[in-house]
């Protein structure tokens, strides 16, 4: 295969450059998950893709090439939590807490980790999840062991050094074949681009303003909901839930993100209780987000 082409399409400036149909995008992922191009290629590809931008046909295609490689073990009851792969600088991971407090609710929280990918440099899932006991509802995949495809260009994307098109796809794998899915956004422009290029694959896409572009939320923030063609907007305040958790805006360690999980103050678990809560809501568990978090509190 001519791998060019695809370069040539991305890479070749604003009057030249073209958008990929789906099938050359999916063509496109099959050839770079199965490392049949050069790393420089596909490093070329990469970064005039998101110069040009990327388009949610692109990303369709991308999603569907990776479905053939992903190897899934389907969780009942579940909903998939998307974490970027570039971790969090600054702020605890709050995902193992929100499991302890959805313990008695029989929904399955579902969470991928993987080796540090650019450009954040912060502290991984997978270092977390792998360094305490997890909650029998909280189930991890390690990308190396069902995608080892994707896994294998990191090494290659660390060298690069900046964020491309994985970073935006890669989020959600449907590795437990969940019906529920939520992930985070920076940018509202994101929203309509996830909703086009996932929300088929779910019952139900959630989207929300997280802490670090993580599906967990420290602060005020919007909380989007893709039922179908239908997309509601909400407002999610902890401060209405009278939560005062301050985040910080320091670069925090693996072991004082441990501590922080294992020994949480009363306004961390009261925030893992409302992230809970938007789960239980998301997941068509509960009508309103009140109700789902005055249940946990009762």
């Amino acid at each position: 295969m001519n791998f060019f082409k695809y370069i040539h399409a991305v890479g070749t400036g604003e009057k030249g450059n073209r958008n990929l149909t789906f099938e050359e995008s999916k063509a496109m992922m099959e050839e770079i998950l199965k490392q049949n191009v050069h790393n420089e290629q596909i490093a070329a590809f990469l970064l005039g893709w998101r110069l040009k931008p990327e388009t949610t046909e692109e990303f369709r295609g991308v999603v569907e090439a990776s479905d053939l490689f992903i190897k899934k073990r389907a969780v009942a009851n579940s909903i998939e939590l998307g974490y970027p792969f570039d971790g969090k600088a600054n702020n605890p991971f709050i995902f193992p807490l929100v499991a302890k407090v959805l313990e008695n609710s029989e929904l399955n929280l579902v969470v991928v980790g993987d080796d540090l990918a650019p450009a954040k440099a912060g502290i991984t899932l997978k270092e977390v999840a792998t360094n305490i006991e997890l909650n029998k509802n909280l189930h991890y995949f390690d990308r190396a062991d069902f995608f080892k495809e994707m896994h294998d260009l990191t090494p290659l994307r660390m060298r690069l050094g900046l964020r491309t098109g994985l970073n935006t796809i890669e989020k959600l794998t449907k590795v437990a074949n969940s019906d529920y899915a939520i992930t985070g956004v920076f940018h509202k422009p994101f929203v309509k681009k996830y909703i086009e290029a996932f929300a088929n694959r779910y019952k139900r896409l959630a989207l929300i303003q997280g802490n670090e572009g993580t599906p967990e939320l420290f602060s005020k923030g919007r909380l989007w909901i893709a039922d179908g063609n239908d997309v509601e907007e909400i407002i999610v305040d902890p401060e209405h839930y009278g939560i005062n958790y301050t985040k910080s805006w320091e670069r925090i360690t693996l072991e004082e993100s441990l501590e922080q999980v294992n020994n949480p103050s009363n306004e961390f678990l009261k925030l893992a209780r409302l992230n809970a809560a938007v789960y239980l809501f998301v997941a068509q568990k509960a009508a309103t987000i009140n109700e789902a978090y005055e249940k946990l509190n009762g």
